[in-house]
């Protein structure tokens, strides 16, 4: 599986676009906004959309889904159904923020632990993983030794816990007992900022030591 991030939005979001390397068939993971930009880089890669995938329900990973979904006539997919709440709310997360509203947001398909999205030949693995939202979920693709994190963990960094329904302690619970244990050798991709691994997270992440 092959990769491309697009950075988006004033939140500096990244906007994942991966791809079988064999098919060409390609999905966009948390299409966060500046959808014409989002356009150029797919049609600039020459693959082709097949799925919208969101780890989570706020508006800086969501806001250019229903538009991407329509134009490229694919199904959105995920998170898990009890991020429902954040995407019913996105009018009001528009506001909270000064954004051009969002409608809310209802998936073609909740995503739940231990399930999986296919992206061409690729499959990429559903783990739950809450704490910055409840409905939290990541994509790891096993044979490629990627993880998509969304807001889970960061580079130096974890996800914010202060949000409605928001739990430090299951986030680094997340953490600690679902990522972690996949191996040093795993690289992430996370929903803001630079990529890191797992093994270099264990040991010099300040928020697991």
């Amino acid at each position: 599986m092959d990769y491309h991030i697009i950075t988006v939005t004033a939140f500096a979001q990244n906007c994942s676009l991966v791809w079988c390397s064999e098919t060409l068939e390609a999905a966009l993971v948390d299409p966060g906004g500046d959808a014409e930009l989002i356009k150029q880089q797919v049609e600039a890669k020459k693959v082709t959309i097949t799925a919208i995938l969101l780890t989570h329900g706020h508006l800086d990973h969501v806001g250019a889904a229903a538009e991407l979904a329509a134009y490229y006539g694919v199904e959105i997919i995920g998170p898990h159904k009890l991020d429902a709440f954040w995407l019913e709310a996105l009018p009001t997360q528009s506001q909270m923020f000064g954004l051009a509203e969002c409608a809310p947001l209802t998936p073609d398909r909740w995503l739940e632990e231990g399930e999986t999205a296919q992206v061409g030949n690729a499959t990429l693995e559903v783990l739950h993983c809450p704490g910055h939202t409840p409905g939290h979920i990541v994509f790891y693709h096993r044979a490629g030794r990627l993880l998509i994190s969304g807001d889970v963990i960061f580079n130096g960094g974890v996800g914010r816990t202060d949000f409605p329904q928001g739990s430090h302690q299951a986030l680094i619970d997340s953490i600690k007992n679902k990522l972690l244990p996949l191996g040093d050798n795993i690289t992430f991709i996370p929903g803001h900022g630079p990529i890191s691994t797992l093994g270099r997270e264990r040991i010099s992440n300040p928020f697991l030591i």
